[in-house]
């Protein structure tokens, strides 16, 4: 069981505090049914409830003011289930962290259709960086992050492989290669092309986790040129990816460039989490905060994954038009950093809106008109969901 700090609540909120703490209490609940003896969370009841290598990062950052020993004990399994060899039927490549794994008796899961543990995501490895670091400014634990600095290096070498893969001015890509795997790999993932983005897929977000991977733990590299030659690389993808991936006349980024480097333009939430990572400038952040918050995109309980001026746009969509916790998490992370706290409190005040009203926090929903709805099949409790609220209501 988490226990909560509940001395992180500011004091000027006392009087919110039945709400406030109603709602943490049922946070803290849904997250203690999520949480694996192993220390870390599964991602949600009841069709996850098993070790995702982006969910169960995200769900410990965002429960780090809480308790750390979450962190601790992801980065630890992920660290051990790192990539050793190169798999083409698990996605396995060396220094890759996982996509998801199963213990015990679940390692024999019929759904499935591809060996486990399963390595098919392009954003595990930068995110489980980006943990490492925020573990360790929460916690100081040095003897723990020098425990796992091969660890570290390795994912570093794998990121770097991966944009140099094509060409030394190509991005960070992702092709499926192994039977029953996943077609797209970023947070909107699945099996079949529902995103119509030809392979090898650099999707927009990922590009500003591996620039925030790289900055961020360059000084880990082991030497100095080591270092510089992180920082630089890290800087050569910036300035490439504001040239390549900026629409000028949208005045916002594309969702994707396809194997040929064509872009796929589609007007999404994916942009957003560029907010946090740093590789935006504050020309772009202050135009891509902007086009978040109209209509097409805003609702009264979030933002939707998707434009309702899209084409293939539906409100009950998984990733094409519902509205989902956890990426307007990610999207308010970097709205703080940014410094746009009114739309900021938007984006809380919209989940905790959608929480009254359903009671709960699942998965993912829809926004009809003015009304939430609640979409059969999405996962409740789901950690980074719930993680989420608990955070936001718990902000300093």
């Amino acid at each position: 069981m988490i226990e909560p700090v509940f001395h992180l609540l500011n004091r000027s909120r006392k009087k919110h505090l039945p709400f406030i703490g109603l709602a943490r209490r049922n946070f803290l609940h849904d997250l203690s049914l999520l949480r694996d003896k192993r220390g870390y969370f599964n991602a949600g009841i009841p069709r996850f409830n098993y070790l995702f290598g982006r969910d169960s990062i995200i769900s410990a950052w965002q429960t780090l003011d809480y308790n750390p020993s979450v962190a601790r004990a992801t980065l630890a399994v992920l660290s051990k289930l790192q990539g050793k060899k190169n798999d083409l039927a698990t996605e396995e490549e060396p220094g890759k962290i996982i996509h998801e794994a199963y213990f015990g008796p679940q390692s024999k899961v019929p759904h499935t259709y591809f060996r486990m543990p399963y390595y098919g995501s392009a954003d595990a490895t930068p995110l489980y960086l980006l943990l490492f670091m925020r573990y360790f400014e929460k916690t100081n634990d040095a003897g723990f992050l020098k425990k796992h600095i091969k660890n570290i290096r390795q994912a570093q070498d794998f990121m770097l492989k991966k944009i140099h893969a094509k060409n030394k001015d190509d991005f960070f890509r992702y092709r499926c290669t192994s039977r029953g795997g996943d077609f797209h790999q970023g947070w909107k993932d699945g099996r079949r092309d529902h995103l119509r983005i030809l392979p090898p897929v650099a999707i927009v977000e990922v590009q500003g986790y591996v620039y925030a991977a790289l900055r961020e733990t360059a000084h880990l590299a082991g030497s100095e040129e080591r270092t510089l030659e992180l920082v630089r690389e890290a800087e050569h993808l910036k300035t490439r990816f504001l040239k390549k991936f900026w629409l000028k006349k949208e005045k916002y980024f594309v969702l994707a460039l396809d194997g040929r480097g064509k872009k796929r333009k589609a007007v999404t939430s994916n942009p957003g989490h560029l907010l946090f990572t740093g590789i935006l400038d504050k020309v772009h952040a202050d135009l891509v905060v902007k086009r978040l918050f109209k209509s097409d995109l805003f609702t009264p309980y979030g933002i939707r994954t998707h434009s309702k001026l899209e084409k293939d746009f539906n409100p009950f969509s998984y990733h094409l038009g519902s509205v989902w916790p956890h990426d307007n998490w990610v999207i308010a992370e970097g709205l703080k950093k940014t410094r746009h706290w009114k739309e900021y409190n938007r984006v809380v005040n919209g989940l905790k809106r959608a929480y009254r009203r359903m009671k709960k926090i699942p998965e993912y929903y829809a926004v009809v008109g003015k009304t939430v709805v609640e979409i059969p099949g999405a996962c409740y409790p789901h950690a980074w969901s719930s993680g989420a609220l608990l955070n936001m209501l718990s902000m300093k």
